[in-house]
């Protein structure tokens, strides 16, 4: 189950941050939701000590936003110096 709850969590964030940044384009929306989930995995499995199948902690859940977070910042800011 917490496996599902980061990767929820991941596609959220990134969906949320192409919102928050007026993106329109299906393909740049769909890769902050995949940037998202890759954050959100990584740092949630990180931070539960490996073990994701089972309950998920709040602490955790934080860590997992905050990484989508930054993946997704990550991602947008090389995307404008390659663009550029």
């Amino acid at each position: 189950m917490g496996l599902i709850i980061l990767i929820v969590t991941g596609a959220l964030m990134g969906w949320l941050g192409s919102i928050a940044l007026k993106i329109e384009d299906g393909r740049t929306i769909l890769r902050n939701v995949l940037a998202g989930i890759a954050g959100s995995l990584v740092v949630g499995i990180a931070t539960s000590g490996g073990v994701f199948l089972g309950a998920i902690r709040a602490g955790t859940l934080l860590w997992a936003t905050i990484g989508a977070i930054v993946m997704v910042g990550l991602y947008n800011i090389v995307r404008e110096r390659v663009l550029r």
